[in-house]
């Protein structure tokens, strides 16, 4: 029998123009293990996306504000009325028990605010959970498990000091332990980073599930990929490491970081 999340647990799917994926995404959160709400959220409302509410009976939101990656991530967000809510990017998959796993570890933590999980990468029907990139966050993520550091301050930095250890549409966020919106306007390609960065400096604890729990497309229509073509991602990540480090540090690992931009590839 599957547990009920309906009214605990919310699916936010951020659907943006017209994916090809967004029906398989929404697929793979209707065969959970466990029932939780879904709605969709959106700043490009079209015929696409309406037909794929409609066919799953699905609520949409249209966000009339301010878009952008981050503003559409906090007004989906704003659309959830449950407690635990996951923004559920359009392309990637959650495989079936990646709901009842992370609400378990959330309500298990009373200061929790985000539970993330591994996850492994797709290009087109190929699924890889290892690789070199895969390897280097697993390694980063290593602080975090030792008893006691989840939520201690010191621990929340160092995995995030290196690299965006956490993998964004793997987190499931406590919204009754965040304080303020979630994500900061400004950075395109580092919004989640900057999202995990300032939650690192408030009380609470980061549950790490190290459990391939959802897969992550990789694929040369993704907003990601764009920022990357366009050269502004290199950018982004010298802010980011400022919030860690001092400027000579901060630029060497700008640019040792930059190497790995081609992990973001269909082509390897």
């Amino acid at each position: 029998m599957k547990k009920n999340l309906r009214g605990v647990h919310t699916f936010v799917v951020c659907a943006y123009k017209e994916s090809p994926y967004l029906r398989e995404c929404i697929q793979s959160l209707l065969n959970q293990s466990s029932i939780s709400d879904i709605i969709i959220a959106t700043s490009t409302p079209n015929e696409h996306i309406s037909s794929i509410a409609k066919e799953f009976d699905i609520p949409v939101y249209v966000n009339t504000g301010e878009s952008g990656i981050t503003q559409d991530w906090n007004f989906g967000l704003s659309c959830a009325k449950t407690q635990f809510v996951t923004i559920a990017h359009q392309d990637d998959l959650y495989f079936e028990h990646y709901a009842r796993t992370v609400v378990g570890r959330l309500k298990a933590v009373s200061d929790s605010q985000i539970c993330f999980t591994d996850y492994c990468e797709r290009r087109g029907d190929d699924y890889e959970d290892a690789n070199t990139l895969l390897y280097i966050k697993r390694l980063l993520l290593l602080p975090i498990r030792f008893p006691g550091a989840k939520n201690r301050r010191f621990a929340k930095r160092l995995i995030l000091s290196i690299g965006s250890s956490i993998c964004c549409p793997s987190v499931t966020f406590n919204m009754a332990n965040i304080e303020g919106p979630v994500f900061e306007n400004g950075l395109k390609s580092n919004g989640d980073w900057q999202a995990w960065e300032r939650l690192s400096n408030q009380a609470g604890s980061f549950v790490y599930c190290p459990y391939v729990l959802m897969s992550h497309r990789i694929h040369e229509g993704s907003e990601t990929s764009a920022i990357i073509n366009s050269g502004r991602r290199s950018d982004e990540d010298l802010v980011m490491f400022r919030k860690f480090w001092c400027e000579p540090i901060a630029r060497g690992l700008a640019k040792v970081y930059s190497l790995g931009e081609k992990s973001n590839s269909v082509e390897k």
